[in-house]
């Protein structure tokens, strides 16, 4: 006699596990991680392995603490705690950096019943909250050995001579966070979770192109090349590694495509006539708020259902 199993979907499964997806977004960040210690020195490796070791025994603690089952092998941890690294200084003192991983881990992660229920991205916001909690250690950048602005803080401030070369500009030899300078290495690695369909190109193509030509159109830098917009500032970390995040961005193909288009446009706004240079994570988190209504409006119609009126589906009488 034949059994049948009866079960609920999805069906088909494939061969992405959590912690596999998790280790190839790892390994496509370490590439600029490593060229941004170079750099900036062995105080951003310091920076790097602090915000590791705080999100994981964050993670591990609470769930002890509150009986649940350990997802700390799943690499989820290690993924948030490498991004709020790579979204700092490496001159940031190292218990700010511990208390922005427990945030991201406890306050916006956990209190909303772990990974895939977050509402925000967990590195943006613990970025956010460090950036109004310590604004002076956030914005502190230092090259070898020397303080100085970032080339959007230099766009801002109309200084477009002091920008780096274009060779530095793709290698990174350049002022910023730890992770966001080497911006070639950060495309290569996009690249490569494409290619192994681990993310879209839709979401990092059209916010990166947005974010670029609206900064031109509002003369954002006056003069300057519009490759800066796109290779200084966390532009390419932001769109590519965290706008992709599967928890707080859309599900269908349209409903990315205004995603995307909402985050570029936020970053051009805010870059322009901002209160700070860059936009980025501010955008990203607004858009993270939208995402439940970007769905809601781009969901496909099902099979045989009639076409609904937009006006009736917003709840016009």
């Amino acid at each position: 006699m034949t059994k049948l199993t009866v079960s609920t979907s999805p069906h088909i499964h494939s061969d992405f596990t959590t912690r596999k997806i998790m280790s190839m977004v790892i390994a496509a960040l370490a590439p600029a991680g490593i060229v941004g210690i170079y750099f900036l020195g062995i105080r951003a490796l310091l920076v790097i392995i602090a915000c590791i070791a705080a999100s994981v025994l964050s993670e591990y603690l609470w769930q002890k603490i509150m009986k649940q089952k350990s997802t700390v092998g799943d690499l989820s941890a290690v993924l948030t705690g490498l991004l709020i690294a790579y979204n700092l200084p490496p001159t940031i003192p190292l218990h700010m950096a511990i208390c922005g991983c427990v945030f991201a881990i406890i306050v916006v992660k956990q209190f909303y019943g772990g990974i895939g229920c977050n509402i925000v991205n967990p590195a943006l916001a613990a970025r956010a909250m460090m950036l109004i909690s310590w604004p002076v250690a956030m914005t502190t950048w230092t090259l070898n050995g020397i303080s100085g602005a970032t080339p959007l803080s230099g766009m801002k401030a109309g200084m477009i001579s002091d920008m780096p070369s274009c060779w530095n500009l793709l290698v990174g030899n350049m002022g910023g966070c730890i992770g966001e300078t080497c911006g070639v290495l950060l495309i290569l690695g996009g690249a490569y979770l494409v290619w192994e369909n681990v993310i879209s190109w839709r979401i990092p193509v059209v916010y990166i192109f947005t974010a670029a030509i609206l900064s031109g159109i509002f003369n954002h830098g006056g003069d300057a090349h519009f490759m800066y917009e796109i290779f200084t500032g966390g532009l390419l970390l932001g769109a590519i590694y965290m706008a992709t995040d599967y928890t707080t961005s859309p599900m269908t193909a349209k409903g990315q495509y205004i995603y995307a288009f909402g985050c570029g446009l936020l970053t051009a706004l805010i870059r322009t006539w901002g209160g700070y240079p860059e936009g980025v994570s501010f955008s990203i988190l607004i858009m993270n708020v939208a995402v439940p209504l970007i769905d809601k409006y781009t969901e496909p119609r099902i099979l045989g259902a009639p076409k609904s009126n937009f006006f009736k589906r917003m709840g016009a009488k």
